[in-house]
């Protein structure tokens, strides 16, 4: 066979997460890349879904999702944000954040159209809207504090610009926006007439006493932004594969449309168990921020002790470290490095820039650390014994 595939996805390399996850495995390293959990979220929804799947149906579901999920979800955004939400109109369930980030993309951008990212972005971002024929422009956020310009951000706006995707907290940099960056955001929209997608799939991973605060409750934003929620992240079952968006109506609808020809629909079975998670009281949220929080602590002791400048961690379950403070200044050889020899695989930073940007950062690897207690100490004395 001759034909040639699209290059969009075709001419890009793996993702780097299950080349990573591959060459841990090989290696017999300890998995600090990959970010997901090593231990299953709470046994009562696991329970709920099993159940469910015992006394069926097993059916197609609606393709906005069931009742009881869009219901619960429209009930966290009251509850955690004081937003009102309508369950029937503004709510779409997804087969997982990634569908529903894609769903977005490609619903709502046309060719021509420029969405503008902040780099370094989740991996998913770029492919997703040049899939659409969409064109990226790229700010950049500045280590060590990562912060967004307002200049930056308004340079890269013109008259083709119609989406600005944000995530936070952020994933690879463990950041969380301020009120002030968002507002940077939120100014810059209502003034073009653009669209932002929020990427929030760590809204209940924010430490410190600390608070997310979801873009839309930002004044005159509820009617251009869309905010994506992660059952994965919030009650680690990322294999559930269950995400939610909320959003103004045409949003809604557009998006819905497009996931129809994506996934169609969800497990039953999985939204019925999330649904009465959603419910859960404030000491489940309580009790998984503490955890988190504590595995990021240990953690980042360790990391220091190995000789890391470890970054602040405001959010999500990754920690960043400036490799230079061990004397290396590639990232990729020094992921492929630590994995081979100090048996802990990381991902580089670079990873999450646009391939065009071949002047992206490349002194910062991200270290994950939802992990139980014993495989983050014993990940910190392979590295310490490493590097000393």
């Amino acid at each position: 066979m001759t034909r040639s595939l699209n290059p969009v996805y075709s001419a890009r390399p793996q993702s780097i997460f299950p080349t990573m996850s591959h060459l841990a495995r090989k290696c017999g390293a300890i998995n600090l890349g990959q970010g997901f959990p090593d231990e299953d979220g709470p046994k009562e929804i696991r329970e709920i879904a099993a159940q469910a799947v015992l006394d069926g149906p097993n059916q197609y579901e609606p393709v906005e999702g069931t009742a009881a999920l869009r219901r619960a979800v429209a009930q966290a955004n009251k509850r955690f944000y004081d937003l009102d939400i309508d369950p029937d109109r503004e709510v779409q369930i997804v087969s997982g954040a990634t569908e529903g980030l894609a769903a977005a993309f490609l619903g709502f951008l046309e060719p021509g159209d420029e969405a503008v990212l902040l780099a370094p972005f989740y991996e998913c971002y770029a492919p997703q809207i040049e899939a659409a024929s969409a064109q990226i422009k790229i700010v950049d956020l500045v280590p060590p504090e990562w912060r967004l310009d307002a200049d930056a951000l308004e340079a890269a706006i013109t008259e083709k610009t119609k989406l600005i995707a944000i995530n936070t907290p952020h994933n690879p940099l463990g950041k969380v926006m301020d009120k002030e960056e968002l507002e940077i955001v939120a100014s810059a929209a209502r003034r073009h007439d653009l669209i932002v997608v929020c990427d929030e799939v760590y809204e209940h991973l924010v430490f410190d006493g600390c608070a997310h605060i979801p873009l839309m409750t930002l004044q005159g934003m509820k009617e251009r932004t869309i905010r994506i929620g992660s059952a994965g992240k919030t009650f680690s079952l990322t294999g559930f594969r269950i995400g939610y968006v909320t959003g103004p109506e045409p949003l809604i609808t557009g998006l819905m449309k497009t996931h129809q020809h994506l996934s169609y629909t969800s497990p039953g079975s999985f939204q019925k168990a999330v649904a009465a998670g959603l419910a859960f009281g404030d000491d489940y949220y309580e009790r998984f921020v503490s955890n988190m929080q504590a595995k990021r602590d240990l953690l980042s002791a360790g990391l220091m002790e190995a000789g890391f400048d470890v970054l602040p961690c405001q959010g999500t379950y990754f920690l960043t470290v400036d490799i230079r403070s061990v004397g290396r200044e590639d990232d990729v050889a020094f992921c492929r490095e630590i994995t081979e020899k100090a048996k802990v695989a990381a991902v580089p930073i670079s990873a999450f820039y646009h391939p065009s940007q071949t002047g992206a950062p490349r002194s910062y690897a991200r270290f994950c650390f939802c992990k139980r207690p014993g495989i983050l100490e014993e990940a910190s004395a392979r590295l310490a014994r490493y590097f000393a």
